[in-house]
């Protein structure tokens, strides 16, 4: 597979600097040593980053912006130990692969999860990598469940570890709505789901940063007035949504309600390895 303009392509050498980042990565997500710059090493790194680093959007929700450089989003995911949502994950996730020579670019998808009525933005982003010539995507930032580097080819299937299916369906020509790909999942016993469409236009920098703004900001968006964690199990996934907590594991869910502020980051640190201070946690909306 030729990517264009804007892939980012294997790296000579680590200088000090990057060695030095990605081993700090490394030891956040809790891996001994790089990957293998194939399918097999995408996919580990791609696990390993959703089950140490949570999915959230508590800042927003504390009224702070959400950075989309690359920084800041080492400082926060990395360095201050928070979780972030899709265009934290998958710039983190891009600045590993992009350390360990594994050649991609990024991808702007419509989220179609729950059925919307109207056709949603591009308001996702994801990977698209190129693995011995091959198309393989990749998404370290999905929220709503967990899904596995895939190539890119029509009616591919995947299974994951939690038993859930998932399915790639070319759908459309390039630049017809929503999206020329589909990307379905159907859980155990359960029928398949729409998750989001997408095409292989490339994308820019001011794209995601568009994307993240509108996401963070706009009183449509889900993540202005939701209070939203998850995090990737070895066979399962754990959701957290206002005060709703779902445990789903090899096709079995548990749920609770969260009773109150304390339980709240209990829950957060237990589960989601996450850690807000008391302050932060009177200030949510959820609480306030």
């Amino acid at each position: 597979m030729r990517l264009p303009r804007g892939s980012r392509r294997c790296n000579p050498p680590l200088m000090d600097a990057q060695a030095s980042r990605l081993e700090l990565y490394l030891a956040r997500i809790g891996m001994a040593a790089p990957p293998s710059a194939d399918a097999a090493g995408l996919a580990a790194l791609q696990i390993a980053q959703r089950k140490a680093i949570p999915f959230e959007n508590l800042d927003i929700m504390l009224g702070r912006g959400i950075s989309g450089e690359s920084e800041p989003i080492f400082a926060k995911l990395v360095t201050q130990r928070r979780g972030g949502y899709c265009f934290e994950h998958n710039r983190l996730f891009s600045d590993m692969l992009q350390h360990i020579g594994t050649a991609h670019r990024m991808l702007m998808a419509r989220v179609l999860l729950g059925d919307p009525e109207e056709m949603p933005p591009r308001t996702h982003c994801l990977l698209l990598a190129d693995l011995g010539g091959e198309p393989w995507i990749a998404d370290a930032g999905f929220g709503g469940s967990w899904i596995p580097p895939m190539q890119l080819a029509d009616g591919n299937l995947a299974e994951t570890a939690d038993g859930a299916r998932h399915r790639l369906r070319r759908i459309g020509a390039p630049g017809s709505l929503p999206g020329e790909w589909l990307l379905e999942r159907a859980a155990p016993g359960g029928e398949w789901q729409r998750q989001y469409a997408f095409d292989l236009g490339e994308v820019t920098a001011s794209d995601l940063a568009m994307g993240n703004h509108w996401t963070s900001t706009h009183e449509q968006s889900r993540f202005t007035s939701l209070h939203i964690a998850s995090i990737v199990l070895e066979d399962g996934f754990i959701s957290l949504v206002e005060r709703q907590l779902v445990r789903t594991q090899r096709g079995v869910s548990e749920k609770r309600e969260i009773a109150d502020a304390a339980d709240y980051a209990a829950t957060l640190r237990d589960l989601f390895k996450l850690e807000l201070s008391e302050e932060d946690i009177a200030r949510l909306p959820l609480f306030a």
